[in-house]
């Protein structure tokens, strides 16, 4: 098959996960987002490529920043962004009085998933770095995201933290650490993705996302190192920030299992931080009127993240 054509295919099955997962997903049409005003940043460059967020902040901010993963897929683009102020999935927040930064991050088949992760960490540095200038506090700091966005939160959860104090830019000095994650439906074991040693490392329910993985899912041999630095699950720490995860018990891409495992491996290491699951009886990957399970989310962040001191 020509490379193009399977570009192109690849693409297709992301957008479509990115659709199914939550950024554009079709939803009864939530609140209005009260927006004051809404900047496109460059938050760093990559081989050629500007990667952007978007500072949303809302008319009467409360001094809080929370982190938008814009990912499906492992697929990132500005109209994520634009569906999800369309359908008021960022509204809970904004109303609330956060400001939202909505991160766009390179995508596959360009970039890889430990790319993005660096892409990611960097937003958060970046947005740190700045907070003062958006108002926000730089010690309290909540994200989230949905599938790949959801992996992507959990990933900042389980493994932000300092940066070099020897970088020559001092935005890479900056922690990456975030306060407090809320993710729906993420990938946390891609190594025990149904059961333990199901391998789904670009492979198996997750084939068609191999570009995502690259070159190193080829193999069983490589797939089994390769999934261990890709996992949340294999860097919770008893310190790792309030965590909660809403996942649909019929999810056919991304099972609940993952879910369980993760909170199941967090009780075994003793993590501090409030955590909880919310399960959604006969819902799939993404569903209908998931907007109102964003409250949720806002919820979390009024009870887990407000209270933080710098």
């Amino acid at each position: 098959m020509p490379p193009s054509i399977l570009f192109r295919i690849t693409r297709c099955v992301a957008t479509l996960a990115f659709v199914a997962g939550f950024l554009t997903s079709p939803v009864v049409r939530g609140e209005d987002a009260p927006v004051a005003s809404r900047k496109e940043l460059i938050y760093a460059r990559k081989f050629g490529t500007a990667l952007t967020l978007d500072v949303i902040q809302p008319p009467k901010p409360n001094g809080y920043g929370v982190v938008y993963m814009v990912s499906g897929g492992y697929f990132s683009g500005h109209d994520g962004i634009d569906g999800a102020l369309k359908n008021g999935l960022l509204a809970p927040f904004l109303s609330r009085g956060y400001t939202v930064f909505a991160v766009v991050h390179g995508s596959q088949p360009r970039f890889v998933i430990p790319e993005i992760t660096e892409d990611v960490h960097r937003a958060v540095r970046f947005i740190r770095h700045h907070a003062s200038e958006y108002g926000v506090k730089p010690d309290a700091f909540g994200v989230f995201g949905a599938s790949a966005g959801g992996h992507l939160s959990l990933t900042l959860g389980t493994q932000g933290g300092p940066g070099k104090a020897d970088a020559k830019d001092p935005i890479d000095r900056e922690s990456s650490a975030v306060q407090a994650v809320a993710a729906f439906f993420p990938p946390t074991d891609y190594l025990s993705w149904r059961q333990p040693g199901d391998d789904a490392v670009g492979v198996g329910v997750l084939a068609a996302f191999k570009p995502a993985f690259g070159a190193r899912s080829d193999t069983a041999e490589s797939r089994a190192v390769y999934g261990r630095e890709i996992s949340p699950i294999q860097f919770i720490r008893p310190e790792m920030p309030a965590t909660l995860i809403i996942h649909g018990d019929a999810d056919k891409l991304v099972p609940i299992y993952q879910a369980e495992r993760f909170f199941k491996r967090c009780e075994e290491i003793g993590v501090k931080a409030p955590l909880k699951l919310v399960r959604r009886e006969g819902k799939d990957h993404g569903w209908l009127g998931i907007e109102k399970d964003v409250v949720l989310f806002a919820d979390w962040f009024d009870a887990n993240l407000r209270h933080v001191k710098e």
